[in-house]
């Protein structure tokens, strides 16, 4: 799966992409990353990728050109007219879960990452398919979100995790929080692991995080049992 990642800022990602289960999913070949610097597409000699707002106002804003400049590059070079088109935006559709297990069916991923005060409008009307907001809240540009965005759909790649059953039992992707977990050793401080988890009984075992992961959601997060719970199985592409 292809990831092109459009941003005036992409050192930032350089820590994000070369660690943990990232790392290894671009080593195995599984998920490429390209980085693309609004500023390679840039005209003027500062390579500026912002300006003043019309009808004035705080702050800057992302200008066109540039980014259809970017944008255009992208879908020539890699052939990948068709490719959704996501801007980073606290206005677009929340991210979660289900969003994850959409986008990880699609074969490529143009993740455009705003900054300053916004982006030009145009670049809504004419080139983005897609937002996406990951929550209510700010942060100082699209780069994060990004991120986290690449990361929440690598991990459901097939062949990524070593076992997908850590990625069946995830939060969330069964519309529920996930049960308690327990290593070594048996008593820490006084507390025991649950002797259900010694037995050695599968199917206790099995039913037990069941409905410790039920009792759980309905306590923290009651509203995720009222969505229907997708089938990850057909999910995988």
């Amino acid at each position: 799966m292809q990831f092109h990642v459009v941003t005036g800022f992409p050192n930032l990602f350089t820590g994000p992409l070369t660690e943990s289960i990232i790392k290894r999913a671009r080593e195995r070949g599984l998920a490429e990353i390209h980085l693309h610097d609004l500023r390679a597409f840039t005209a003027d000699k500062h390579r500026s990728i912002d300006d003043y707002p019309y009808g004035g106002g705080p702050g800057m804003i992302l200008k066109p050109e540039p980014i259809f400049a970017c944008v255009e590059h992208i879908q020539k070079t890699y052939q990948l007219e068709s490719a959704k088109v996501i801007l980073m935006s606290p206005q677009g559709e929340a991210f979660n879960q289900n969003t994850a297990n959409a986008l990880v069916k699609e074969e490529a991923l143009i993740l455009l990452c705003g900054h300053y005060k916004g982006v030009d409008e145009r670049v809504r009307e004419l080139l983005v398919t897609e937002e996406i907001s990951i929550g209510d809240y700010v942060v100082t540009g699209g780069e994060l979100p990004a991120m986290i965005i690449m990361d929440a759909v690598i991990r459901l790649l097939p062949g990524v995790l070593g076992d997908l059953d850590s990625a069946y039992g995830d939060s969330f992707q069964s519309n529920s929080l996930d049960h308690p977990h327990y290593t070594r050793p048996e008593d820490f401080r006084g507390q025991r692991v649950p002797d259900v988890l010694l037995s050695g009984h599968h199917a206790k075992i099995a039913a037990w995080r069941k409905e410790v992961a039920q009792q759980r959601t309905l306590e923290r997060r009651a509203d995720l049992l009222q969505n229907p719970t997708p089938n990850f199985t057909e999910d995988i592409p």
